[in-house]
């Protein structure tokens, strides 16, 4: 059977929607929060070599960006297809085009053009930036605005450093962070001085667009982004670790390497000196529609990422013993964070631990056509809420970006 008939068994098997298998993936960089429901022996699965795996991709369509050593498929989304054969996620969408991601996604993109991830570190990340359009065209790839939500279930403890830093203090200058930059190479270069740190809240979350510094905290983070891996580190010592060199010049143009100039220009100066950074960037969840109505209706829906037009996401809470049709404008993938039940034909459970190549009933792809006639979810407990996190690609017409 080849791919076209699988991709059509499984649409038509869910009823436009389809199920997902768990996508882990290793940093050598990082080390794991162990708070993702990876089994204890599995972190690290593919080797000391590989690093811990301490991220789970969602609904990607993206490779993953880990160097020569990187697995095949690795970062990829995998649809399970009935008999549990699976087919890239990636591949569906090209043969499915529109049956899946709806036709005002495939018309402009041709593919899904974001994904998102829940990122699990023990540590702080260094500070960095993600480059915009203008800049990651320069090597061939799409700018990264990205979001953070840090899921209550998932942050049982905070890390060693459950703080982030964010851009720089007001009033700092360009000089000053380009000779940060030229000290790369001595040690600390000490450039976090520059910038202020913000305690991280479980149940809330911050918007990072493209070109602003950025040194991600220990909380355990569900992260939705554009489909992109561009970056540059531009802190030489985190957590006690040296950043390699190679990083700071990491999507670089070649005829652009060893020119600080251009690292200050990646650097969007106005939202990184922003006075208002917090108002402007920090996301508290937003309902819906006015709670005593949802309530009325068996649930609870909140904008928890909704500050970018690239994507957006909510948090939907199906209350105990309750049965709900939800309605959305768009395509959007699906992640279970409590409880258990049925999502249209589907059973649908949150697991408490997974070992690697398992494969779950949490996580699923929702066709535009299915959310758009509405997704009914049935809460089969008489005590636990459903709690799932949804995250749509760009444009979402239910947005009013805030």
């Amino acid at each position: 059977m080849n791919t076209r008939q699988l991709a059509e068994l499984a649409i038509n098997q869910g009823n436009g929607i389809v199920r997902l298998a768990p996508n882990w993936v290793p940093r050598s960089f990082c080390i794991p929060g162990r708070r993702i429901k990876l089994h204890p022996d599995d972190y690290y699965a593919l080797g000391g070599e590989r690093g811990g795996i301490d991220e789970r991709w969602l609904a990607s369509t993206t490779p993953a960006d880990n160097g020569p050593l990187t697995g095949r498929d690795e970062g990829h989304s995998k649809i399970v297809c009935p008999g549990n054969q699976q087919i890239l996620l990636k591949e569906a969408v090209a043969e499915l085009k529109e049956q899946l991601v709806g036709q005002r996604i495939w018309s402009k993109y041709g593919c899904w053009p974001i994904y998102s991830k829940f990122f699990d570190n023990l540590g702080p990340l260094p500070h960095h930036v993600h480059h915009n359009d203008k800049h990651a065209a320069l090597v061939g790839q799409r700018g990264k605005p990205e979001a953070y939500y840090f899921p209550p279930q998932l942050n049982n403890h905070g890390g060693h450093f459950p703080y982030t830093f964010f851009g720089f203090e007001p009033g700092t200058t360009k000089e000053q962070v380009k000779e940060a930059l030229m000290n790369f190479t001595k040690g600390d270069n000490r450039i976090t001085n520059l910038s202020r740190a913000y305690r991280l809240e479980p149940g809330t979350g911050w918007d990072v667009p493209p070109g602003v510094l950025h040194a991600p905290g220990s909380l355990c983070t569900y992260e939705p982004q554009v489909a992109s891996d561009v970056y540059a580190m531009y802190q030489s010592l985190v957590d006690n670790q040296i950043v390699p060199e190679a990083l700071l010049w990491k999507d670089c143009p070649a005829d652009r390497k060893g020119d600080f100039d251009y690292l200050v220009e990646v650097i969007d100066w106005a939202l990184n000196v922003d006075p208002e950074f917090v108002k402007n960037r920090f996301m508290s969840p937003i309902p819906v529609r006015p709670e005593a109505e949802m309530g009325a209706a068996g649930y609870s829906e909140k904008w928890i990422c909704y500050r970018s037009a690239a994507f957006s996401a909510k948090e939907l809470t199906v209350f105990p013993g309750q049965t709900v049709i939800i309605k959305d404008a768009a395509a959007y993938g699906i992640i279970m964070m409590q409880g258990h039940g049925k999502m249209g034909v589907w059973d649908i459970d949150t697991p408490a631990l997974i070992r690697y190549g398992q494969l779950t009933q949490d996580e699923y792809f929702i066709s535009e056509s299915a959310a758009s006639a509405g997704v009914k979810i049935v809460n089969e407990s008489a005590t636990d809420p459903i709690v799932m996190l949804k995250h749509f690609g760009p444009a979402n017409p239910d947005l009013k970006l805030c």
